[in-house]
């Protein structure tokens, strides 16, 4: 067993043992380890380990060893940002990395007033704005620009198809000004509560929408399950799919897909084959085993999430929020899947258009 990073799991441990501001920066990984995205974990946790532990080899953040704190963030959003609040006061957190869902980013934003850096790593709607939040997710109107413009020319009739929260409904906000514009008609919109898709009822709801494409903006379980559904229904094949969540976990979660018609967009898959993709990969399995959980873009968003904080904090010469928002712009990364630059507090970056293939993944295009 390695020893080269520290891993609080038990909130009240990271309480009472929370190490003197010299000693240590203690990062919590706000990652759902319950609820409908716990299957989002296993892979997050591994990333931000192997960050932490890459820092640590090379001399830590501003010369002190890389901690992180486990918080679960599958929870409500206000036991999230509770939780995170009570931490921070304890003194047990020095900044904060979270790959869960916008709702709870929205609540510990509002809960921690800018008082700790936070990077969100996943994919998310635009428009966050608070001091001391970066974001290395893609915005609705890039993640979907690949898909619609591949699809576009075959696809005339959609459905907008999500759960009730905050990211799909911007999602389909921006998806219908796209399509709009581009001749094509949405025909119907339906949003479900998270954990309570029916998923039979759901592909009712396409077949008698009779639609060319479905935009689905499913999160984790809910996701698996529609996919797994539809995949058995006569309409696999006909009706193409596009996911703006869907990741190698789901996938396989979901059984894999041989339709050809199902499609991710999202900023990194396993099977991107840029050089610093590859050689992620290659520590990723050199650290964790061939037999780890696989890789995804909300494992690597944690690294990058890590990461991102060292550096961050190597231009300020310090992790204190208002000094590390006066030096953000600018500040470049090498990330899981190459280099990114922060704009505006929200990271530059490429988006890939994947389609599924049995139980992979494979790039068919980018922006």
């Amino acid at each position: 067993m390695r020893d080269d990073v520290v891993l609080v799991t038990d909130p009240l441990e990271a309480r009472l043992l929370a190490p003197e501001p010299e000693q240590a920066v203690r990062i919590g990984v706000v990652v759902p380890t319950s609820g409908t995205l716990g299957l989002l974990a296993p892979s997050a946790l591994n990333c931000a380990t192997l960050a932490a532990a890459e820092l640590n080899a090379a001399g830590g953040i501003l010369g002190r060893p890389v901690e992180l704190v486990l918080i679960d963030g599958g929870r409500p959003p206000t036991a999230v940002a509770a939780q995170v609040c009570g931490l921070a006061r304890a003194g047990a957190l020095t900044a904060l990395v979270g790959t869960h869902a916008s709702d709870v980013r929205v609540a510990i934003a509002y809960a921690i007033g800018g008082s700790l850096p936070y990077v969100y790593t996943p994919p998310y709607e635009g428009g966050e704005r608070t001091p001391g939040v970066f974001l290395l997710g893609e915005t609705p109107r890039r993640q979907l620009r690949p898909a619609i413009d591949r699809l576009i020319p075959r696809a005339r009739r959609w459905l907008l198809l999500g759960n009730d929260y905050i990211w799909p409904r911007r999602v389909h906000a921006a998806a219908r000004l796209q399509l709009t514009r581009a001749g094509a008609t949405v025909v119907g919109e339906r949003y479900v509560p998270r954990g309570g898709a029916d998923p039979g009822e759901l592909v009712d709801l396409v077949a008698a929408a009779r639609v060319d494409a479905v935009l689905l903006s499913l999160v984790g379980s809910d996701l698996v399950a529609f996919n797994r559904a539809f995949a058995r229904s006569p309409l696999a094949g006909r009706v193409a799919r596009v996911c703006g969540a869907l990741e190698e976990n789901g996938l396989l979660g979901a059984g894999g897909d041989g339709t050809g018609e199902l499609y991710a967009s999202m900023g990194y898959f396993a099977a991107l084959a840029t050089d610093a993709a590859l050689a992620f990969g290659a520590r990723y399995t050199a650290r964790f085993g061939p037999d780890a959980p696989v890789l995804n873009a909300h494992g690597q968003g944690a690294y990058d999430g890590v990461r991102l904080l060292a550096a961050l904090a190597a231009r300020a010469g310090s992790l204190a929020a208002p000094a590390v928002d006066e030096v953000a712009d600018g500040t470049r990364v090498d990330g899981g899947r190459g280099p990114f630059v922060l704009r505006d507090r929200h990271a530059v970056q490429p988006v890939y258009l994947a389609r599924a293939n049995g139980l992979d993944l494979e790039v068919i295009d980018g922006d």
